[in-house]
């Protein structure tokens, strides 16, 4: 009796074993496998949806069961109807997009008689979308954009007024009449206006003696006095006024090369009224034949107050020059962009390089070469306006944190772009029409609630408002039911099926209170291994219940029962979480297929370690993360196939082959000691050797023995095998001849003699006949006297004996 009890008592502690162990095995899987719907453990509708667009909640009232978590109400829309939930008591709401504004792009002709207000002229269609969001759900809407016949234009010429300048004052003269005329061909509603700068009224920048003051240039030239900035003609039609005021202008001077042209650039961007900008497409021609000064140079004139964007023209000169720096690239980039100017830069060649520099970091801006005396310059506006009209490039206003938005163009060469060159097109011709497809998404709700976006073409003056609202609550919420008695006694609100707890309330059915939160007995189920650290210091105790904490970036959080595990601290590689190839789970990266390690940076492929001989790293080493690692010190190279101070296959096997083979050489002593590595094979002749194609891997030898004999052998490797192929006979050369080889030898030495003889008496006797026909030629050219030589006596005496007379 005593046994059997004892059976059932031993079965019932391996039954409740069993069941810790298979609901163990169920978290850990719950873990793993669970989508991201409920891995956010959302307490309440509104906080799911904002999960992503997958996710819904259940509203039934009796779909939880028994110690379920109202956060099991969250999950994915299939996976919440095959628990049982209802498909009308799903609570998963859309965005969408909702076209307030809506205007068709003007079909404007210039010979219209109707003359068309600026504001009556639309480019961009439409002109105000309200976008409701639904996180992790994009809304997507096409924006039209046509460039209009005719459309007005505002160009203000700002023009370097430094004693350099002096000889293209002559030719910016009649700029505005002649102007005037050239942009007739462009638009019929043209107004032009007239500015000057030189430099900050500071030293070192000017001179500041009173006569410098007065005439900065030298005695004998009249200039006007330095200034920084001055608007001279306010835009207007007439064009003799252009030419009238800028006539009776003098030129002024400074000391140093750069110019405060940027100082002038920011009051004309933000004085809009002084200068009389109209809502129109706006250009600010800028000519100069120097360089600029930028943020930080005012401090060699000890201005340190950096530039403050505001409108500081008094009686139409810039009056803060001594009080402010001058304004940085990225000030006067975001003023620009702000007012819609385009920006032309008119330089002389020489400083070409430095604005197009500039032009590189102001968008919508063009750099023209400017004529040693400006001559070019109408020339040089009417194709820099051509350049700048003829490209779109839309640009938005800051987005709410969590919100993204792209971009795809569809230009009129029917090509597509996404990216950065989504967002423009070119080469567009008056009257072209380009669309863009755009698509903002969010990922949750930001705290701030509406937001509002702009989306305009660069330099131009129209724009699209957007305005964002944010799904962040469920339908359902605005049908609960406040201090519902299911919420424990009234201490919450039954809403979309779950309780909203009141202030200081917490817990499924808002059973618990907060101030009930810090009690020894309900922390210690959210301490992990009786630890001292509450919900892993991720979190706080909420009823015996560890309610984790929430991370500013949505997508990143914190899980587990104890709030120890999280999905952004596990391994990176290449700046990328698990590299890029997997998922973190719980601190751990969970690896897609081909990858693992730490941070699944290791690929499983080994094909990069296979050798040209079909072996994974020439069977000399092992192939760990797609690289080969060689085990052979010795060894080198993407596949161990490079080895700098071995002496070759063959050397290397040479003794070892000699001595097993043949029985000599200097490894025959320790032959079956240090020579058992491969397998012999001998064969006859050389044609019984393997062929290339037969094994893996061979190499072709041939050594020469001590007794100057050759032996031919292959060595042949197939995975870790050794194979080694012998030729039984040795090829050794015989003996010379002695007597053929001295004879020969001999014979060999007489013939060279005799034909160096032969060659010697040839050449003796080409030298005497050259010799002797020179000796004879300079015989025939002497001319000798036929007569006698006075002084010539001659050897012969002859005597006459006068007795004898013949006698």
């Amino acid at each position: 009796m005593n046994c059997r009890r004892s059976i059932r008592t031993e079965m019932k502690v391996m039954v409740v074993l069993m069941t810790v162990l298979l609901g163990f095995f169920s978290f850990c899987s719950a873990q793993l496998d669970g989508n991201d719907c409920t891995k956010a453990s959302a307490q309440s509708c509104g906080e799911c949806i904002q999960v992503g667009e997958k996710c819904g909640w259940c509203t039934y009232e009796s779909f939880l069961k028994q110690g379920e978590s109202k956060s099991t109400r969250c999950d994915e829309i299939e996976a919440l109807i095959k628990k049982g939930c209802p498909t009308n008591n799903v609570e998963n709401p859309r965005g969408t997009v909702v076209a307030n504004e809506n205007k068709t792009v003007t079909n404007r002709k210039k010979d219209v008689v109707e003359k068309l207000k600026p504001d009556q002229i639309t480019q961009i269609q439409p002109q105000k979308l309200t976008l409701n969001l639904r996180a992790g759900e994009p809304q997507k809407f096409s924006l039209k954009f046509k460039r209009a016949e005719d459309y007005p234009i505002d160009l203000y010429y700002l023009m370097d007024w430094s004693y350099s300048m002096k000889d293209d004052l002559e030719n910016v003269k009649n700029l505005g009449t002649d102007l005037m005329r050239e942009m007739q061909s462009v638009t019929s509603d043209f107004r032009i206006g007239f500015g000057s700068f030189v430099e900050k009224t500071v030293m070192p920048y000017i001179s500041t003696t009173p006569a410098k003051l007065l005439n900065p240039c030298t005695s004998d030239q009249n200039c006007t006095s330095p200034f920084s900035y001055k608007n001279v003609l306010s835009l207007t039609e007439d064009g003799r006024q252009f030419n009238s005021l800028v006539s009776r202008q003098q030129i002024s001077g400074n000391l140093d090369s750069p110019e405060g042209g940027f100082d002038a650039i920011m009051q004309v961007a933000v004085c809009g009224e002084q200068i009389g900008w109209r809502n129109v497409t706006r250009l600010l021609v800028f000519s100069t034949d120097a360089g600029f000064h930028f943020a930080g140079d005012g401090k060699l004139g000890g201005i340190v107050l950096p530039n403050d964007g505001e409108c500081h023209l008094k009686d139409n000169l810039y009056t803060m020059s001594h009080y402010y720096d001058y304004p940085s690239i990225a000030h006067l980039v975001q003023k620009l962009s702000d007012n819609n100017i385009q920006t032309i830069f008119a330089v002389t060649e020489e400083f070409q390089p430095v604005y197009k520099e500039l032009k590189n970091l102001i968008p919508k801006s063009a750099v023209g070469t400017l004529s040693a005396n400006s001559s070019n310059v109408i020339k040089l506006i009417i194709d820099a306006y051509n350049s700048l009209s003829s490209e779109v490039i839309l640009e938005n206003s800051k987005l709410p944190e969590g919100v993204s938005i792209s971009y795809v163009s569809h230009c009129i060469n029917g090509v597509s772009e996404t990216g950065d060159n989504g967002r423009k097109c070119s080469n567009i011709s008056i009257g072209d029409e380009v669309t863009f497809d755009i698509a903002i998404t969010s990922k949750g709700c930001p705290s701030h609630g509406t937001s509002e976006v702009k989306i305009k073409p660069l330099g131009f003056n129209e724009e699209v408002v957007v305005v964002l609202n944010f799904i962040c609550e469920c339908e359902c919420s605005k049908k609960g039911i406040p201090k519902s008695p299911d919420c424990h006694f009234g201490n919450g609100t039954l809403e979309c099926g779950a309780c909203r707890c009141n202030e200081g309330r917490i817990g499924r059915v808002c059973e618990c209170s907060k101030d009930d939160v810090r009690a020894e007995d309900l922390d210690a189920n959210c301490r992990m291994d009786n630890g001292t650290d509450i919900c892993s210091n991720n979190g706080d105790c909420i009823c015996g219940t560890c309610e984790c904490k929430k991370r500013d970036n949505p997508e990143e959080r914190y899980e587990g029962k104890y709030c120890e595990c999280d999905n952004f601290n596990c391994d990176r590689s290449s700046n990328k979480l698990c590299g890029g190839h997997g998922q973190c789970v719980c601190r751990v990266c969970v690896c897609d297929a081909n990858y693992t390690g730490s941070a699944c940076d290791c690929p499983l492929d080994k094909q990069p370690c296979v050798a040209s001989n079909g072996q994974i790293c020439n069977g000399r080493g092992t192939c760990d993360c797609g690289v080969c690692k060689c085990t052979d010190p010795k060894f080198q190279g993407p596949t161990c196939e490079i080895c700098p101070t071995c002496p070759g296959v063959c050397t290397e096997h040479k003794p070892c082959v000699q001595c097993r083979a043949f029985n000599t050489g200097e490894m025959k002593d320790e032959c079956e000691e240090k020579c058992n590595y491969f397998k012999l094979t001998m064969v006859k002749e050389k044609e019984d050797l393997p062929q290339p194609n037969s094994k893996p891997y061979l190499s072709h030898c041939k050594e020469r023995d001590a007794n100057d004999c050759w032996f031919f052998f292959i060595y042949a490797t197939k995975n870790v095998s050794v194979e080694v192929y012998v030729v039984e006979q040795l090829e050794c050369a015989t003996g010379p001849d002695i007597i053929p080889i001295v004879a020969g030898l001999v014979a060999g030495i007489v013939l060279i003699g005799l034909a160096l003889l032969f060659i010697w008496k040839l050449l003796m006797i080409i030298h005497d006949r050259r010799e002797f026909a020179k000796f004879e030629k300079e015989k025939m050219n002497a001319k000798w006297d036929a007569g006698e030589n006075p002084i010539y006596k001659s050897a012969v005496t002859t005597v006459v004996n006068p007795k004898y007379e013949g006698k």
